[in-house]
């Protein structure tokens, strides 16, 4: 079985949602994101291919790392029922710098304001967060391989998942609103930039040999965003 084969056999036996399967071009592109995070070009991957299970993906996760596909130390995170694939050391060392700094600004989208606000106040609930988070990777050092996904359980309905996402997917900008008040934001009429990224490696391995592998996305993002980075 060639090794493209075996990606989209993963993504098929355990990525199935109801009767529906990734489709080949949807399981290659999983596996190169997935990848991404193996070799630390990105520090986690938000899973939003389809509507499978923490449970699911960490059984996908687990026959990439059977096949030696990806590192055993890649992890999946069920944020609330979100789920995340985590290179701890990736985030380890993003939160360490930002903890040590003021590497990630914090903006304020609360929707009573009439436009998003660069917060210094926030920083402090940001890095209480990201300590959290910290304390949460640190306790899974000692696996060698999990076997189930990695929960934050009642702590998580602490944080604000839209900071926490930003945190962990490694972004320079994140964003806060106060969801005791409302889930809402002002963001709605808010001007987008649109930045092109791509990037380009190469895999060895047992089964991956000299494997290419060309990723390129377009990035819309908040255009006064831009200004904080």
């Amino acid at each position: 079985m060639s090794a493209q084969e075996l990606f989209v056999t993963a993504a098929h036996t355990f990525l199935s949602a109801g009767k529906k399967s990734l489709s080949i071009p949807k399981s290659l592109d999983l596996f190169a994101q997935v990848l991404a995070v193996d070799l630390g070009l990105k520090p986690s991957l938000l899973y939003d291919s389809n509507s499978a299970t923490a449970e699911q993906v960490q059984q996908y996760l687990s026959s990439l790392q059977s096949s030696q596909l990806v590192s055993k130390s890649l992890l999946t995170l069920d944020l609330n029922g979100n789920t995340l694939i985590v290179n701890p050391a990736t985030v380890r060392l993003n939160i360490e710098q930002l903890l040590h700094g003021d590497s990630v600004a914090v903006i304020d989208v609360c929707h009573s304001l009439e436009k998003p606000t660069l917060s210094e106040t926030l920083r402090g609930e940001l890095k209480t967060i990201a300590q959290d988070v910290l304390i949460l990777l640190r306790g899974c050092e000692h696996l060698r391989e999990a076997e189930k996904p990695l929960t934050a359980g009642d702590k998580c309905e602490e944080w604000n998942l839209c900071t926490v996402f930003g945190l962990l997917l490694g972004y320079p900008v994140t964003y806060w609103f106060d969801q005791n008040k409302s889930f809402e934001n002002c963001l709605s009429m808010t001007p987008l930039s649109v930045t092109t990224a791509s990037a380009t490696w190469q895999v060895m391995g047992k089964v991956c040999v000299n494997l290419e592998f060309v990723r390129s996305c377009l990035i819309f993002y908040p255009s006064f965003t831009f200004f904080f980075c």
